[in-house]
């Protein structure tokens, strides 16, 4: 059985609709994880604001205004009357739930259910879709058996236990379809799995199953060995390694949520990244093969800000580093990179949540030197200490851009620079030209 996830863009009109059913249209069974459809998710977010502002008037107004876009869908998905009626009355039942809170209590519990109701709207139409064709289907509702723990973190037991439940009650099925990005939490409520988590939801769905391969449909045909936004003529790469992939996709390749890599790692089920627009697109394979001896891609993190504590009395103090981590870890803040010297200590973070609150904590052990804009460019590739050359190589392009701070050794596959947001664009050409043509 395979797993195939489709994004938002994927499935953003009733005319894509269609081609992802055709496109799934063969004689291998599958699981498909779907994303709510393009700009439903964040029309959800925008309508939680408004309601925790308890603007009441303006929420009613994104309402109607997404409800609609759905109706218009519906009359272009479907070709029956009955299924025309079916899709009116799905999508009326949807958005009563979601106008009832401008009327009734609103809470963060409340706001988990609202955004939950892209996937299952999606997921619904799609499955009306097939049945209207003929094609036989069957809906495995990710709340039965999707779920994260106290920690937040998916609960693997419960996943595989309940979704093979869910399975064996539908019977035998060419498709099972399942939404992406929800779940629940550990006290039963409806949660999620952070933006960009239906990539992790088909991820541990295929660790769950045993999947003979995951695939990850969205609108590009894989990953490319540069960001095709600033670089002009990337290249589509054949092969990753789960190691390089992971480290792309943490450090700004956005076709791959960065946690959606592991439990397929864990359970060494290649992952194939592949394009909607184009399908014949042979894609990116993701799996355990190792690729010695090249440099495989670049990619950029954007919105970095970094931090210096500088402090010659207390640097050297057994417990230094450690009550300089802690102050992160008390406002929940990841650390991407950090640097050590005689004198002081360099980190970056990207989340600027706590930023004044962590600045003064520090201020307590040394002087705080604080650069915003900054972006964290990453040269993803076999970089094993035994091979030679590669980082002067990538020091050489880079030579006439000023670094703030260098990660090298934290990773095999992986070196790291931090560069002003103004000299992004120059530094990812330069890579460029420099490891790739």
């Amino acid at each position: 059985m395979r797993v195939l996830k489709f994004g938002g863009t994927s499935v953003g009109t009733a005319e894509r609709i269609k081609e992802v059913a055709n496109l799934i249209h063969d004689n291998q069974q599958k699981i498909v994880v779907l994303s709510a459809m393009a700009g439903t998710t964040n029309s959800l977010v925008e309508i939680t604001t408004q309601l925790y502002e308890k603007n009441h008037d303006g929420a009613n107004e994104i309402i109607t205004s997404l409800e609609a876009k759905y109706e218009k869908e519906v009359d272009e998905l479907f070709s029956s009357e009955d299924y025309k009626t079916r899709g009116h009355e799905l999508i009326k039942s949807h958005f009563e739930f979601i106008r009832s809170f401008t009327i009734d209590m609103f809470t963060v519990f409340e706001e988990k259910a609202i955004l939950a109701q892209g996937e299952l709207i999606s997921t619904a139409l799609f499955h009306f879709y097939l049945q209207e064709q003929g094609k036989q289907s069957a809906l495995l509702p990710a709340l039965d058996f999707m779920r994260i723990d106290k920690n937040n973190e998916p609960d693997s037991e419960h996943i595989q236990t309940h979704l093979k439940r869910c399975i064996e009650e539908q019977g035998d099925h060419a498709t099972y379809i399942t939404q992406g990005y929800i779940c629940r939490n550990a006290f039963g409520e409806i949660d999620n799995l952070q933006r960009g988590g239906s990539d992790y939801s088909a991820s541990l769905i295929g660790a769950a199953i045993g999947a003979d391969e995951i695939q990850i449909w969205t609108d590009i045909d894989g990953m490319h060995n540069n960001d095709p936004r600033y670089v002009e003529n990337t290249q589509s790469l054949s092969e990753l390694s789960f190691d390089e992939a992971a480290e792309l996709a943490y450090f700004g390749a956005k076709i791959l949520h960065p946690t959606s890599v592991l439990p397929a790692k864990l359970a060494n089920i290649p992952v194939r990244l592949l394009n909607t627009m184009e399908p014949k697109a042979a894609g990116t394979l993701i799996s355990s093969k190792q690729h010695k001896e090249r440099m495989a891609a670049v990619a950029a993190k954007d919105g970095i800000t970094a931090i210096k504590i500088k402090s010659g009395r207390m640097l050297l103090a057994y417990g230094f580093l450690r009550k300089v981590f802690e102050i992160f870890e008390s406002y929940k803040t990841p650390i991407d990179m950090i640097t050590t010297s005689e004198v002081g200590v360099s980190v970056t973070i990207d989340d600027n949540s706590h930023l004044d609150e962590i600045v003064n904590d520090l201020k307590k052990y040394g002087t705080v030197e604080v650069d915003h804009d900054q972006v964290i460019v990453c040269v993803v590739g076999d970089l094993v200490a035994d091979n030679k050359g590669y980082a002067n190589t990538i020091f050489d392009a880079v030579k006439d851009i000023p670094i703030r701070m260098i990660s090298y050794g934290g990773s095999n596959y992986n070196l790291s620079l931090l560069i002003s947001a103004n000299d992004k664009k120059k530094a990812l050409n330069l890579l460029s030209d420099k490891l790739f043509n």
